[in-house]
């Protein structure tokens, strides 16, 4: 990948960014770190990698090289017009240069990228983003439920990246990658991507990222790592706080996932997923709740009601907007105006 260099301005951040938090951050010099990471399934089959890649770089006096922040966002000083998702499948635009030769489609849910190479059915890539824009705007009023996770994730460039396999993946230019500085971005094959017959991993995939997101904007509630409300909940659902697997779960954890490349941060994302999806009934199915109950033994929402009220309330306390509804691919937003999210009043981003 090359990298483009353009002058800072406002309209560098694509969706919802402050041109004042830009500058703040320009003055700083703050540093920033890119994690490609992409998961290889929906964790029912065979065990399978993720690859992260930690990489840093600087931000060039006046030079702004494409990046999303890895430090704090500011919370919204403003209500911020944020557009209504068209879900429009068109090419990568100009202000993205360094994909441009990777990725051949381009879509962005309230400022967060999807992105795609030319292998990747275009319908495949519209679920996607539709997806993700079910799990941010769950009521589906062409408004993002909650603006400080949009906020989070558009500000740090976070995105969705779309490969046809993991072969296509592999082969991936990644000269001048070093200089890159997007945040986050979550890797999913198009074989994955809504099979006939099978799970849709695109519900697993997108809220992984979007559960990054809730990390960021909420740190000390869903930051993935010890001492968090998240991080408390994964350690009562695992029996302990283990920072690595161990070699057996102690017999009162119901979240048992024993895949050794998965650590700590890994293990939070994972046991939200499951959580989440299964209050959300998306793992209820008696040959699904089969297949997953080696690693996840609440498969209903009535049993994770029953043996885990703690996340329960965390994913349930409305203030925190997490998504009521399954994502079905099929957003539709009310036509109107674009409207102005409020700002809910809560934990601040610092």
């Amino acid at each position: 990948m090359q990298v483009g260099l353009h002058p800072v301005t406002p309209d560098s951040f694509q969706g919802v960014r402050h041109a004042g938090s830009l500058s703040r951050a320009i003055q700083t010099g703050k540093v920033v770190t890119l994690f490609l990471g992409y998961d290889l399934g929906n964790s029912i089959g065979p065990r399978k990698e993720d690859l992260m890649i930690s990489l840093f770089s600087s931000l060039l006096q006046g030079v702004f090289l494409s990046v999303g922040l890895s430090g704090p966002v500011d919370p919204l000083d403003d209500a911020v017009v944020t557009p209504i998702p068209d879900l429009k499948i068109e090419a990568v635009p100009d202000s993205l240069p360094q994909f441009q030769q990777q990725f051949s489609q381009y879509t962005a849910v309230f400022g967060v990228h999807v992105l795609a190479t030319r292998g990747v059915p275009t319908e495949k890539v519209r679920h996607v983003a539709a997806v993700l824009a079910e799990y941010l705007d769950n009521d589906e009023d062409g408004v993002a439920d909650d603006p400080r996770v949009v906020e989070a994730m558009a500000g740090r460039q976070m995105g969705m990246v779309l490969f046809a396999s993991e072969r296509e993946m592999e082969r991936l230019d990644r000269s001048g990658i070093d200089q890159l500085g997007y945040h986050h971005l979550q890797g999913q094959f198009a074989e994955e991507t809504k099979p006939p017959g099978e799970f849709d991993a695109t519900i697993e995939e997108v809220l992984h990222l979007v559960t990054t997101g809730y990390g960021e904007a909420y740190p000390r509630i869903f930051g993935p790592r010890p001492g968090t409300e998240l991080g408390d909940c994964l350690d009562r659902a695992r029996g302990g706080r283990f920072g690595s697997v161990p070699r057996r779960y102690p017999e009162k954890a119901w979240f048992h996932y024993d895949d050794r490349s998965c650590d700590y941060p890994c293990m939070a994302v994972e046991y939200l997923y499951w959580a989440l999806t299964s209050l959300l009934e998306a793992q209820a199915d008696p040959e699904r709740a089969r297949q997953i109950s080696h690693e996840w033994e609440l498969s209903s929402g009535e049993l994770v009601r029953e043996r885990d009220p703690w996340i329960t309330a965390l994913l349930e306390d409305p203030k925190y907007h997490w998504a009521t509804r399954l994502p079905d691919g099929r957003y539709g937003p009310a036509q109107g105006k674009t409207k102005k999210p409020q700002q809910d009043e809560g934990e601040s981003l610092r």
